[in-house]
C-alpha cells in the first residue's frame, strides 16, 4: 500500500503544472488516446466531430486519472526504482493525498461526462477500466503474482472498445478483436522492459516474471506470446476492421517482431549484460511501433471504407 510519508529523493520544491500533469502518465495516455480514437473511427456509425472530440478527451482524462491513482498507491515502490524515482510523489513535488484527490475527482468527471456526451455503455466501460487498473492490477495483482502484467494488461486493452462503444453504444466482435490485440501485445512488451530493468523490480519486491522465474523463463514466455500475437493479428486482417493494407502492415511488423522475440529467446545467459540489454531494449522499442502501426493500419482501412475502398473489396475478394 502507498505510504505518503515515504522518504523522497531530495528534489522537493513547489509543484509546477508539469508535475501535476506528470501524474497522469502522459506517455501512457498517448497510447490510450490513439487506440480509443481508432476504435471510435473504425466503428460503422458516424460520429459528430464535436462528440468525437469530447469522447476522446474524457477517455484521456479517465486514463490520466488511473495514472494518478496508480502513482498514489505505488509511491513506495516508485521511490526505490531507478525508472520511477523522479515521479512527482517520490521526488517530493506532489503529495500522495494530492494525487489521490486528483485521481478520484478526474475519474468521476471523466465517467460522468463521457456518459453525458456519448452513452452510458461507453461510460460504464471507462469506469470499469479505471477500477480494473487501480484496484485489480495496481492494488492486487502487481504485488501478488508474476502473471500481474498478463491479467492486468486488460486495463490497457479497453480503450478501443470504449471508443467503439462511444460511437455505437455497444460491443462487437471487431471491438473485442482490438481489445485482444492490445491484450496479447502487453506481456511481451512489458517482459522485455522487465528483462533490462530487472534490478529495479528486484529492489522494489515486485514479482515480475523475471524475478520469480528468471530470465530464461521470461524469454520463453516472450517468444510464445509473440507467436500467438502474430497469429491473432494475421486473422484480424480478414475481419471487418482488417483488409489488404492492414495485412501488409501485419506481415512486415510480425516478421520483425518474431525475429526480435527469437533474438531474445536465443540469448546466451552467459553473454554480457550490455549485449542482452541492447537486444531487449531494441525489442521493447519495436513493440511500441508494432502496436501503433497495427492500429494505424486499422484506421487507414476505416478511412478507405468511408470511400467504398476498404476491406477486401479493394482487391475483389469478398464484399
Amino acid at each position: 500500500m502507498s505510504d505518503t510519508s515515504i522518504q523522497t529523493t531530495g528534489y522537493e520544491g513547489e509543484a509546477q503544472f508539469g508535475d501535476y500533469f506528470a501524474l497522469l502518465k502522459p506517455r501512457v495516455m498517448t497510447l490510450v488516446v490513439f487506440t480509443a480514437l481508432v476504435g471510435l473511427l473504425a466503428a460503422p456509425v458516424p460520429v459528430h466531430p464535436f462528440v468525437g472530440f469530447c469522447a476522446i478527451l474524457f477517455i484521456a482524462v479517465g486514463g490520466g486519472a488511473s495514472g494518478a491513482l496508480n502513482m498514489w498507491w505505488d509511491a513506495d515502490i516508485d521511490a526505490v526504482m531507478t525508472r520511477t524515482l523522479r515521479r512527482p510523489i517520490p521526488s517530493g513535488k506532489v503529495t500522495g493525498d494530492e494525487a489521490l484527490a486528483i485521481g478520484l475527482v478526474l475519474s468521476v468527471f471523466a465517467v460522468v461526462f463521457l456518459g453525458l456526451a456519448t452513452n452510458w455503455v461507453a461510460a460504464g466501460l471507462l469506469a470499469f477500466t479505471i477500477f480494473f487498473y487501480v484496484v485489480v492490477y495496481t492494488m492486487w495483482l502487481k504485488r501478488w503474482t508474476p502473471q500481474n502484467i498478463v491479467i492486468g494488461g486488460a486495463a490497457g486493452a479497453f480503450p478501443p472498445m470504449i471508443g467503439w462503444a462511444a460511437a455505437t453504444g455497444g460491443i462487437s466482435p471487431e471491438s473485442i478483436l482490438m481489445f485482444c490485440l492490445t491484450f496479447m501485445w502487453t506481456p511481451p512488451h512489458f517482459w522485455a522492459l522487465a528483462l533490462f530493468m530487472r534490478k529495479d523490480y528486484d529492489h522494489a519486491g515486485v514479482p515480475m516474471l523475471t524475478v520469480t522465474h528468471g530470465r530464461r523463463s521470461t524469454r520463453n514466455h516472450i517468444l510464445v506470446y509473440t507467436i500467438l500475437l502474430a497469429a491473432l493479428t494475421i486473422v484480424t486482417a480478414f475481419t471487418g476492421v482488417g483488409g489488404p493494407v492492414y495485412l501488409a502492415v501485419a506481415l512486415v511488423l510480425n516478421a520483425l517482431f518474431l525475429k526480435g522475440a527469437y533474438d531474445i529467446w536465443r540469448r546466451d545467459e552467459n553473454a554480457s549484460e550490455a549485449d542482452n540489454f541492447k537486444v531487449e531494449r531494441a525489442f521493447f522499442k519495436l513493440s511500441l511501433l508494432y502496436l501503433f502501426a497495427h492500429f494505424g493500419a486499422i484506421l487507414i482501412e476505416a478511412g478507405l471504407t468511408r470511400f467504398g475502398l476498404g476491406g477486401w473489396g479493394l482487391v475483389g475478394i469478398g464484399a
